[in-house]
């Protein structure tokens, strides 16, 4: 097999990477592997804590694609034993475990959703139930021999709860020797994850080479952060974008994003070259967003999906045209005097505000609305005329079309 000049590979594989350990050897690897002619074993594991795979795993995985788009071998891990101990990399405390039922329900959609960013017709695809179910109490102690209890406590994350008295339990401690024990078993080259992951990466190539096999190469790439620019994306935090979404949900949750994170998102998201990008943000932030999301939705939905999203987006919260779906919401005649309401209870009723004081919340700050043209409700007490089909608005998106039952 031909593999590209070493140094177009490394200008591909260098982008939106934070860390290279050691980084002398990449190189030397790459030259050994177009030498040889045996491509590079490149592992991902993937723990099927959840369903909706986010945007914020697409990074290694893009990765990934990158090293079979120049003839490399991706090999991805299917978590579901390490699933079971919960990754304790970057928390606190101990994360809650989740039972083998949850899982293998969790592990049906993985694959697919990978499959939108790995060519998985090209992939290894294992699960480390494979070897870790088939092993013995005997060879758990001898697993556990090769590793001690202040390697593990030089881990950033356990040496915080240590030194803040906080419980560190035995089955944690097993997580970043089970990654570990995952590069011997597919003989990884490279191994791809985020900065937390280092000391399970480095842990990796000790256990190789105390096997007598070609130490990993660990490529780490920065923690993608959420919509609120600072916090990492995270299911449990509900501040991420995933990639099965529709092209629509997604174009409104990047136009969320503040400007600051465009230029993470373009480098570690998308292939437009850095000089573009540099021009792009140069301009109108709103045209240089528009731009970004158009680039990431059309990798998982088609290309005009991606256009119309744009477009609807424009039209709708932009140019502040009436949304096409609006939620009919139905008003119980009973609340009704002479057919009018007043608007905090009308707020409170349609669901558009939770409590009476979030509606006269609401409205003091002049974000409810009525009608077409959105006149601003004054009052919390002015009394709302119900007709069917009126327009009721609480901020600039959330709106429902009123009808009395």
């Amino acid at each position: 097999m031909s593999f590209p000049p070493v140094a177009e590979q490394l200008a591909i594989l260098r982008r939106g990477v934070e860390k290279i350990v050691p980084e002398e050897e990449l190189a030397q690897r790459l030259e050994q592997s177009r030498r040889t002619g045996r491509p590079l074993r490149v592992k991902y594991g993937i723990d099927p804590t959840g369903i909706d795979v986010h945007l914020g795993h697409t990074v290694p995985l893009r990765k990934i694609r990158q090293f079979q788009d120049l003839g490399h071998q991706a090999v991805i891990i299917i978590g579901n034993y390490t699933a079971l101990v919960g990754d304790p990399s970057g928390r606190d405390q101990t994360r809650a475990r989740l039972t083998r039922e949850q899982v293998e329900e969790n592990a049906k959609d993985y694959l697919q959703q990978v499959g939108k960013v790995v060519d998985l017709s090209r992939a290894e695809v294992v699960r480390n139930g494979d070897w870790f179910g088939a092993m013995s109490f005997l060879d758990v102690l001898e697993l556990c021999s090769k590793v001690t209890v202040a390697q593990l406590l030089t881990r950033e994350d356990f040496a915080k709860r240590h030194s803040a008295d906080q419980a560190i339990f035995l089955h944690e401690c097993l997580y970043p020797i089970m990654q570990a024990w995952d590069s011997v078993k597919v003989r990884a080259d490279i191994e791809l994850g985020g900065t937390e992951q280092l000391y399970s990466f480095m842990l990796a190539r000790d256990l190789q080479r105390d096997q007598g096999m070609p130490q990993q190469i660990g490529m780490m790439t920065p923690i993608l952060v959420g919509l609120d620019g600072v916090r990492r994306m995270g299911k449990s935090l509900g501040n991420y974008i995933g990639i099965g979404e529709s092209a629509y949900d997604m174009m409104k949750k990047f136009m969320q994003i503040p400007d600051k994170t465009m230029e993470m998102y373009f480098e570690l998201l998308t292939d437009v070259p850095l000089e573009e990008v540099r021009e792009r943000l140069a301009g109108h932030p709103r045209d240089a967003k528009l731009a970004l999301a158009r680039s990431v939705i059309a990798g998982y939905h088609p290309a005009a999906e991606a256009d119309e999203a744009a477009d609807r987006w424009l039209r709708e919260i932009s140019q502040k045209e009436l949304p096409s779906d609006i939620p009919v919401c139905r008003v119980p005649g009973g609340q009704l005097t002479d057919g009018k309401i007043q608007a905090a209870k009308l707020l409170q009723v349609t669901g558009l505000c939770g409590t009476s004081s979030d509606a006269r919340r609401l409205i003091a700050q002049g974000g409810a609305a009525v009608g077409p043209d959105r006149t601003r409700i004054d009052a919390h007490d002015t009394l709302i005329e119900i007709t069917p089909g009126l327009l009721l608005w609480a901020g600039k998106k959330k709106v429902v079309k009123l009808e009395i039952e």
